[in-house]
Parts: structure tokens; C-alpha cells; sequence
């Protein structure tokens, strides 16, 4: 039975939904990002100004407002709470399957269509990233569509053979230059620095031919400028430079530096890629070699792909902070060049490589393995206390956990689809081999999210975030010691202070306080803090040490 193009768009509609928005309020956010964000929206939300963001009540000029108009929206739906601030990525899932099979069956058919919205949301980090509440989806797509628009804008310009490439250059570069503004307005420049970097290599690939009309390129700019000035522009005229010079400061430290927890090997985001973008990132290393095109724009747009790739890898190789979700603007063109192998061997234009399908058992395997070795592990984790140096991770792992074993399903279901997406790719099955290991890894995902995640965070940061729950309505100052962490702040639903002396510490520690004051320090810091006397313990619990100082009767 063939399906319509709607039909099929609808099913990975309704597909995605299921994966990307059931238990998106299961677990608490995590610092330190999520929170963070979410912080920001719900600041939003409580100061009434959504034209800049703020933390803690100043000025946060980290981010642009984009994604916080998001969450704040979906927040005023849902209420304040880990659903909302997660709900627009789940949201941006469903819209980026949907993009991507359009573009795939644009530029080849129906089947790559399919074949690449299976590769992006059946591997480890795009989809679990559907489900957080962090800015790249968003942005990584704002920007993909940029890209992509000017990518169509080159091939109707200089008379690529494509069918349905109907419209005009000009329409093409409007949209790309709308998208750009609106990834700006997500992240920053940073989506102008790859998109004009990744055209750039293209021009030395073309051999300096110049494919482009700079009118065309001069009016990508201007309307680029123009939606991204409904903020930049906005803002510097209602209160002056100083948050915009801020933000673009911040983004140039961000690039010429690391903070301490943020650094790592040159090699970093090739190995986060090659496991977080399991299963696609082993079956796209095939069509990272040459192989058999069937039309002019084909060769064009893997070459495209490959150049995004390797542009996003060498800039944020180059960046000294290592972040996980920095290189995941590389997801599109993996993905892309994972259905692209599949559907070389499917229309046998490429011959199957064995080693693809051993890279895939022996890293699957791993995973697999892990994921099966969590429940065991975590029943047995406070034998292990001794073996442990950490004083914080020891109380951790006192956490009272209740595990039954049955966990481990997950890992064997795991196993079960390896097993059989390799043997469907030793007989040929291309394509039923793809819904096997791609939709295995989707239903691990979502499995693990439910059952296991849940369980494993009572180990990390529960404690501390009941506390902070607690403390929601009470007329108080809740903060944390010897450790930052934005969670006080969204957990404790923070009012806007009154008095300016609760953001200095040392007051809050010994001076005159007008209220109850809550302290969160963890038991490996606790010794820094025993000399002031007024600090009376509450209790302890899995590796966090809670406060309380009252004020002095007068």
C-alpha cells in the first residue's frame, strides 16, 4: 500500500508525539541548563518584561530572548513546572521529523524521506534532546533551514536539474535570511559565524566560482538584521548598548576560553558524536566515501552535508569550552549521511560494508550492556560505598532507591534489536533493518526515561530539590553553599528581593537578617562552614547537608 506524502507526514507526527511528550515532567530539571532556563522564563513570566532576560532578577545576557518566549508561553499554559519547560523541544521533535522528511523527499523521494526523519529520531542524543529543556533543537534547526533555503536559492539560481525547484532565487534567499534571524535570536551569531563558514568552504569546493549574487547575499544580510532587530534592535534603544555589548562579550569569552569544568581533548565531539548519535553516526561513515550519484544536485547536497559536518566538528574543536550539545548542530548532516547509506544500499548503488554492521554490534553492544548493568549495579551501590574516595559521592550512593531488577528489560530490548537489525543488514532488508535499530534505540530512549532516569536521579540532586520545594510559599532566603546551582530559584519559586543585602552571602551568614534564612551545602563542604555558630542543622540526606539560620529577636 503506497501512502500520500500527508499521510506519511501525519503518522511521523503522531509517532514523534508519542515518543518526545509522555514523561517530559517525569524527572526534575537538571542543572545546570535546564534550570537555568527555565529560571529565565519563569522570571519572564514574574517581572512582565519579555524583551530581556534575567536570572535571579538581573540581567542575564547570556542567551537572546527566543527560547525563553517559548517556555514562558508554555509555561503560562501548563503552569511553572519540568512539562513546560520541556514541552517546546518536544514540540521543535515533531516539527524537525517532519522538516526532514520533506527536505529528504525533495531532494530524492519519499523513501530517503522517511529513512532520515527515522535516522534523526531513532538515534541516542537527537531524540533524548526532544525531551529536554535546553535551546539547541531549536536552534540547530532555525539554522539547518537556513542553510538549506540557501542551498535551494544556489541550485534555482545556476539551473540545478531538480524537480518542483520552481520558485524564483529571491523567495529562496528570503527565507533563508528569515531563518537566520530567528536562530540568531535563539543562540546568537554564532548560527551566522556556521552558516557563512560552511558557504565559504563551498566557494573554495566550487573552485571560487561565484554561485551566489551579492545583491542576493547583501539582501540575505538586511533581512537577517531585520528579524533579528525585532530584540537587538529594540533593546538597545529602550535601555541603551550596554546588554547587547554584554552579550556579544560574553559570546566572544565563551569562544576564546573555558571555564574550569568545560574543558577537554581535541577530540572531544567526534567521540560524543560517534556515541551519542548511535546508531546513525556508524551507519553514515560509508558515505563519508565517495560514492554513485544519481543527479547533479544529489552529489551537491552530500557534499553540502559533508562540509556542515566538518565545519561544526573543526569550530567547536577549535572552541576551548567542550559542551556536549555544542557539536549538535552536526546531527543534521549525520543523520542525513546515515539514511543516505542506507538508501545507496537499498537502491543498489553502494555495496553493503560488513565492518558497518560489527561497529554496530560491538558500540550497541556497549550501550546495550550499560543500560542492562544499571539495575544490578544500583542494588548492590552501597557495597561499593567503601571502594568509593569521594566523601559526596558516597552519601550518594546511600540513597534509599528502591530497584526490583526488571529495569534491566530495557537493555535486553536493546540487545534483541541490535541482534536483529544486523541480520536484516546481512540479508539486504536495508530498510526494514533501519526501522529495527532506529526504532529500538527510540523505544530504549523512552523506556529509559520512564523507568530508569527517575531512579537514577534520586542519587544525584532529589534531595536538594524536595528541600527547595518545600520551601515554596514560606516567607524565607533559600540559597546554597560551597556549590552553585540555579535550582533555589526555580524549585523555591524565588519573589523578586526586596532587600538588595540577600544576594551577598556573607550577610546572609552573618548579618542582620529580616527573615528565616536555608542553607543547601553538600557534606564534603560542610567543614568550611562550622565556624558560623548561628547555623543550626536540620538533617542530612544522600550527600546533602541542610540549614537554617533565623533572625535575631531584638
Amino acid at each position: 500500500m503506497r501512502f500520500t506524502k500527508i499521510q506519511i507526514i501525519v503518522f511521523i507526527a503522531l509517532l514523534a508525539a508519542v515518543f518526545f511528550i509522555p514523561f517530559l515532567g517525569k524527572v526534575h530539571l537538571f542543572d545546570w541548563d535546564e534550570i537555568n532556563f527555565a529560571e529565565c522564563s519563569r522570571e519572564m513570566i514574574k517581572t512582565g518584561d519579555y524583551s530581556r532576560v534575567y536570572i535571579n532578577f538581573k540581567p542575564f545576557w547570556e542567551k537572546p530572548p527566543m527560547f525563553f518566549w517559548m517556555q514562558s508561553t508554555a509555561m503560562k499554559i501548563f503552569g511553572v513546572n519540568e512539562f513546560a519547560a520541556r514541552f517546546p523541544n518536544a514540540v521543535c521533535g515533531i516539527i524537525t521529523l517532519i522538516v526532514i522528511f520533506i527536505c529528504g523527499t525533495r531532494i530524492y523521494d519519499k523513501k530517503f524521506g522517511v529513512l532520515w526523519a527515522l535516522a534523526f529520531g531513532g538515534s541516542l542524543f537527537p531524540n533524548m534532546y526532544f525531551k529536554s529543556g535546553i535551546i539547541d533543537p531549536w536552534f540547530n534547526l532555525f539554522t539547518f533551514l537556513s542553510l538549506y533555503n540557501f542551498i535551494l536559492y544556489h541550485w534555482s539560481r545556476n539551473g540545478f536539474d531538480m524537480k518542483g525547484l520552481n520558485k524564483k532565487p529571491l523567495r529562496y534567499v528570503v527565507w533563508s535570511g528569515v531563518f537566520m534571524g530567528l536562530a540568531m535570536m535563539t543562540k546568537g551569531q554564532v548560527a551566522l559565524m556556521v552558516f557563512l563558514m560552511a558557504a565559504g568552504v563551498y566557494f573554495v569546493y566550487n573552485r571560487f566560482r561565484f554561485y551566489f549574487n551579492w545583491w542576493h547575499a547583501l539582501l540575505f544580510l538586511i533581512i537577517t538584521t531585520v528579524v533579528c532587530g525585532a530584540w537587538y534592535g529594540y533593546e538597545t534603544i529602550k535601555d541603551g548598548p550596554w546588554f547587547i555589548t554584554s552579550f556579544l562579550k560574553y559570546q566572544w569569552r565563551l569562544f576564546t576560553t573555558h571555564d574550569a569544568d568545560q574543558k577537554g581533548f581535541w577530540g572531544y565531539h567526534y567521540v560524543v558524536l560517534l556515541i551519542g548519535c548511535f546508531p546513525a553516526s556508524l551507519l553514515a561513515i560509508p558515505s563519508f566515501f565517495k560514492t554513485n550519484y544519481t543527479s547533479k544536485y544529489d552529489k551537491d547536497f552530500k557534499k553540502w552535508m559533508q562540509i556542515l559536518f566538518w565545519v561544526v566538528t573543526i569550530l567547536f574543536t577549535i572552541v576551548q569550552s567542550r559542551i556536549i550539545h555544542y557539536s549538535s548542530m552536526a546531527w543534521f548532516p549525520l543523520t542525513f549521511l546515515a539514511a543516505y547509506t542506507i538508501y545507496k544500499w537499498d537502491t543498489k548503488q553502494l555495496a553493503y560494508k560488513k565492518y558497518v554492521g560489527t561497529f554496530i554490534a560491538i558500540l550497541g553492544g556497549i550501550i546495550a550492556v550499560l543500560v542492562l548493568a544499571v539495575p544490578y549495579l544500583a542494588m548492590s551501590i552501597k557495597k561499593l560505598v567503601p571502594y568509593v574516595d569521594d566523601k559526596f559521592a558516597q552519601a550518594n550512593m546511600e540513597a534509599d532507591v528502591h530497584w526490583s531488577g526488571w529495569e534491566g528489560v530495557v537493555g535486553v530490548l536493546m540487545i534483541i534489536s541490535i541482534i536483529l537489525g544486523i541480520r536484516l543488514l546481512k540479508k539486504n532488508d536495508f530498510q526494514k533493518a533501519a526501522w529495527v535499530l532506529f526504532g529500538g534505540t527510540a523505544i530504549m530512549i523512552f523506556l529509559t526515561s520512564a523507568i530508569i532516569v527517575p531512579k537514577v536521579e534520586q542519587y544525584s540532586q532529589a534531595a536538594a530539590i524536595d528541600f527547595f520545594e518545600q520551601r515554596q510559599g514560606e516567607n524565607c532566603y533559600v540559597t546554597t553553599l560551597g556549590y552553585y546551582s540555579y535550582a533555589p530559584l526555580f524549585y523555591t519559586h524565588k519573589e523578586k528581593p526586596t532587600n538588595p543585602n540577600s544576594y551577598d552571602e556573607q550577610w546572609l551568614l552573618t548579618g542582620p537578617i529580616d527573615k528565616p534564612t536555608y542553607f543547601v551545602t553538600r557534606v564534603d563542604r560542610m567543614d568550611k562552614y562550622k565556624q558560623y555558630t548561628d547555623l543550626k542543622e536540620l538533617y542530612r540526606k544522600n550527600g546533602f547537608v541542610f540549614l537554617k539560620r533565623d533572625p535575631q529577636i531584638k
